[in-house]
Parts: C-alpha cells; structure tokens; sequence
C-alpha cells in the first residue's frame, strides 16, 4: 500500500510537466493562427487593390477595345448570304485582334520573338519595329485569331498585349461560288461579288440576302466544266444557267476559281469572272440571233435557199465555210450544217441598220444589267459597216461576255422576251417584267432550228433522252494583240431545254481545248462544249423538276425538213 501510494506521489510531476507541455503547444498554435490569418487577409487586400486598379482606375492610362483610334463604335455585323434554298453561303463569326501598347512592352525583342512562336506566318520583325515604337498607344499585331490561338497569346502573361472583338466573314463552300459570292476584307467592307454590289444592304438589314443560285445546281455545272478543261487541257472554262421566265442566274461558273476565304492567295486570273468581265467573239453561236432577226424582219424565210457555193471575197478578206457543202443550202440547212456563207448573205438581207437595231434590243450594244460589279463593256464596230454585219453575222467582229449571251438566248427562245438577268432569288410565282424583242412566231422559229440542229447537226451529242434539248454551237479564234491566235479557240454550245417551251437556257464554253486523239484531233463546239451541256442538263433537269417525256416528244421538226428537202 505504501508503495502504491509513493508511486502516485512520484507520477505527479510528470503529469504536471505534460501539462505545461501542451499548454504551451497549444499557445504556438495559437500564434500561428493568428500569423496566417494576418497574411491571408494581406494577400486579399493585395488581389482586391489589383482588381480595383485593373477595372476602375486602368481605364485612364491604358487603351481599351472601346477606344481604338478612329474605328468607331463596334459595329461590323454583315447578312448572311444565302442560296435560292436557304443554304449557307456567307457568315459571320466572331473573333479576337490581337493588339498592342507598346509603352507597355518591356523587351520588344523577346515579346516579337515569343509572339512569332506562337501565331505562324507573324513576321517577327515587323512586329519587334511595331513594338518599339514608344510614341505609339495602339498597333495592330494580328487580325482574326482563332480560339487556339487566343489561349496561347493569353498563356505567354505578357503586359500590353490585348484583344478586341471583331467578326469574320467565312464562305462554307470555299470555291464553289467564289465568283458570284465574292469576299470581303478584314474589315467587313464587300470587295468582290455580292459582297461588293450589296455591301451597304448586307450591312444594314440583318435579314439573309437570298440568291438565285442554287448550290446544287452549281456544284453539278463546276465539275463537268472542269472534268471537260481536264480532258481537253484546256485553260479555262465557262457556265451558266438562266431561268428563261425569271431571268433568274441559277448557276454562274467560272474556272479557274479560287477560296473565297483566302482570296489573297488567288492569282489575277482565278480571280477573273470569265462569264461577267470576259468579252469574247462568240463564234457560230451569233447564227441564233442572225435566224431570230431575219425571221422576226421578214427578211428570212425558212423556205429561202443561200448561196454558199463558193467563198466570198470582200477586199482582202475572203470568207469560207468549215467543211462546207458547197452548193445552195436552205434556210434549215444553214443552221444545221452551221453556214458562214449562208449566215452572210441573210445578214446582206436583213441589212446593216436592222441589224444592229436587233443587237441592240437583246443587249449586245451594252453591259449587262446583272448586279454583279465585275461587268465588262462589249467592243462593237464603228462605224458599223456592211462587212462588219457579214462577219457578225456568224460572231466575228463583236465580243460579248457570256453573261450577255445567255440572257439574248432566253430572250430568242423564250418567246422573244427579254428580261434582264438577276443573281437574287425572285418570289415565287412573282410576274417579272420584260420587253418584247422579237415576235413570238420568230422565236418558235428559232426553237424549231435549234432543234433540228440537236436532231441532224452538231449539236447531236448534246441530246438528252426525255428532255428534247434543243443548242447551237460555236467555235471561234482567240483574239490577240494584231490578230488572232494562232490554234487557240473558243468552243461553245448554248443549249434550251426542253425545246419546245423552253424554261432554261445553258451557255458552256470552254477556253483553249487541245484536240485529241479521240476526237481526230477536233477541239469544236460539237466536240467539247455540247457533251458537256449534254451531262450537265442530265445532271440538273431532274433537280429542277423537269420531267422527262417518256413518250414521243413533240415533233417541232417535221416541217423545217420538209422545206428544206432534208430526208
């Protein structure tokens, strides 16, 4: 017991001993506590002075987004653009600029040299220059980043470097429709194309501007002109479809073409809106027009009969016929076995002056009414002579673009009413007006021989079973400075469809085509141009909603080979 008892004495001061030991861990604590919290509420203080600074107070040392020089009140939204159908053509998107304050860069030198790193194509010295310049507030350092491209400027920390809002134009189909959509530059303003010719619209209605192409239609013409340029290895290449009772443009084609969203990369000549810009002579095409006036004049007859016997001289000039028959031919035949002396001695009958008033109705005389800012003026005669009505009578002596030749072939097949060509989308069902050119009777006329030509002439292979294509081809040298150019040719085909009430007119020409072994070495109308019609109305009719005519089509044609003795 007593032992007991010593031993709870002699514990006693080791417990009192823990005690003051845990007291005093317990006080260390404390003033650690009391330590961190003190810095914590430091740190706070710091980050909220910061926040202070950066929101309230930097606005009046430091340039913001609001303030750009001379920019203006941020407001850059632009339309989207649209197909006849509501698809997408051109948009909007919003990015980030990226600018600069070059009196807050530190090292310019390492700033340029991070900043290279991480935007590709930057030119680190222009932006070191841009930089350096201390007297300066605001410079521009990259238009238009992408997200990524914001999250690593954003990574390097670097003070003075800021973002500002802006939009960017984007073109889905890329080259599809870079002709008729154009682009625009860095700023929103339209510089080419639709972009261009409606520029203000686009800017202040927020409403899409809906065009009459169709991206559909559009695709199926682009590839088979450019799988006849790969073919014949030609330069260059031209479509467009025209609706003939709207005069709307349902596709405009012109190859080479280039990105609509990067149209800096695009040499002169991608750029170069053949169907529009380009002027060319037209070739055995005119012969529609050179029927359509004789017949509408009363001059021509489709019982008459011209002499092409033999070539006909005037001056220096002597003309001749291609494989040519070389005897009388009837009206009919002139057009099927496509005639330079038959054409010219109908335009001796019309006459000078009859002429060129009938030129002038279906808008060869001046440039084209389509809204598009890329339109050329055509090169006419003067003064206007006898020799120069004999040679444009079968499309030499006057250049035209393309543009205005698809819309004088509506006009001649579609009952000899002319309505001006438009890229926009038409209401449906709306009436457009349009100016009587020629009598109806000379338009069925018309339609009858471009018939036959596709029946009996060389426009045969741009026959379509079911759709009663009608065309006309033509094939002309390329003018040159001093002359023409030696083997370098325009082959054309303008086709309607279907003949016999024509609701579209075709136009394809294809620029330079190399003969080849397939076809004897033949690059013609016949040859390049009118197949491709051929594939290309296959393709679309059924989009259009054409129906094929599964039983016997009407026979239009009958007569004309009565007339002419043609079995």
């Amino acid at each position: 017991m007593a032992t007991r008892l010593s031993d709870i004495v002699r514990a006693i001061p080791a417990r009192l001993r823990l005690q003051g030991s845990a007291a005093r861990s317990m006080e260390t604590a404390r003033h650690r506590l009391v330590v961190g919290g003190l810095l914590f509420s430091v740190a706070f203080a710091v980050v909220a002075i910061r926040l202070v600074d950066v929101t309230l107070l930097a606005e009046a040392r430091e340039p913001r987004a609001a303030r750009v020089p001379n920019t203006g009140p941020l407001d850059l939204a632009r339309a989207d653009i649209v197909d006849r159908n509501g698809v997408l053509l051109a948009t909007s998107l919003v990015t980030q600029s990226l600018y600069a304050n070059p009196k807050l860069i530190g090292d310019a030198e390492t700033v340029a040299r991070r900043l290279a790193a991480v935007l590709p194509g930057l030119d680190e010295k222009t932006v070191r220059d841009r930089l350096a310049a201390d007297a300066r507030s605001f410079v521009w350092i990259r238009r238009n980043l992408t997200p990524r491209q914001q999250y690593e400027v954003n990574r390097l920390g670097v003070p003075g470097l800021f973002f500002q809002r802006e939009e960017r134009r984007v073109y889905p189909h890329g080259t599809l429709l870079s002709h008729v959509v154009g682009f625009s530059d860095v700023d929103n303003r339209g510089l080419a194309g639709v972009e261009q010719a409606f520029d203000e619209r686009l800017k202040a209605d927020a409403e899409p501007l809906k065009l009459a192409v169709d991206v559909r239609i559009q695709h199926a013409v682009r590839e088979e002109i450019q799988h006849t340029i790969d073919d014949f290895k030609a330069i260059g290449g031209m479509g467009v479809l025209l609706d003939v009772n709207t005069g709307e443009t349902l596709a405009m084609v012109s190859l080479p073409d280039f990105d609509s969203n990067a149209p800096g990369l695009a040499d002169a000549e991608s750029r170069f809106n053949r169907n529009t810009l380009g002027t060319y002579e037209m070739g055995s095409t005119f012969k529609m027009f050179t029927a359509a006036m004789g017949f509408d004049s009363g001059a021509v007859r489709m019982q008459d009969s011209w002499d092409a016997s033999r070539p006909y001289t005037i001056g220096r000039f002597t003309i001749s016929d291609f494989k040519g028959k070389n005897r009388w031919l009837s009206t009919p035949e002139v057009f099927i076995y496509s005639s330079n002396l038959g054409a010219l001695r109908m335009a001796l009958q019309i006459g000078v002056t009859r002429q060129r008033d009938f030129l002038d109705r279906v808008g060869f005389l001046k440039p084209s009414p389509i809204e598009l800012p890329e339109v050329s003026h055509p090169l006419i005669p003067k003064p206007w002579r006898e020799i120069n009505a004999m040679t444009i009578s079968f499309g030499h002596g006057i250049t035209v673009s393309p543009m205005q030749l698809v819309a004088a072939s509506a006009a001649s097949v579609g009952g000899g009413i002319m309505r001006a060509p438009t890229i926009l989308a038409r209401e449906p069902g709306a009436k457009v007006p349009g100016e009587r050119v020629m009598s109806a009777a000379a338009s069925t006329q018309l339609n009858q021989l471009m018939r036959l030509n596709v029946e009996r002439g060389s426009g045969k292979t741009a026959d379509v079973a079911g759709y009663f294509v009608g065309g006309k081809t033509g094939t002309a040298e390329k003018i040159q400075r001093g002359g023409y150019k030696k083997n370098a040719r325009i082959s054309s085909f303008v086709a309607s469809f279907p003949a016999h009430a024509p609701q579209y007119v075709l136009l394809v020409m294809i620029d330079e085509p190399q003969g080849k072994r397939e076809t004897g070495g033949y690059a013609t109308g016949g040859v390049v141009a009118a197949p491709t019609a051929g594939r290309i109305i296959a393709r679309v009719a059924p989009i259009l909603g054409v129906q094929p005519m599964n039983e016997t089509p009407p026979d239009i044609t009958r007569p004309l080979l009565a007339s002419a003795g043609i079995r």
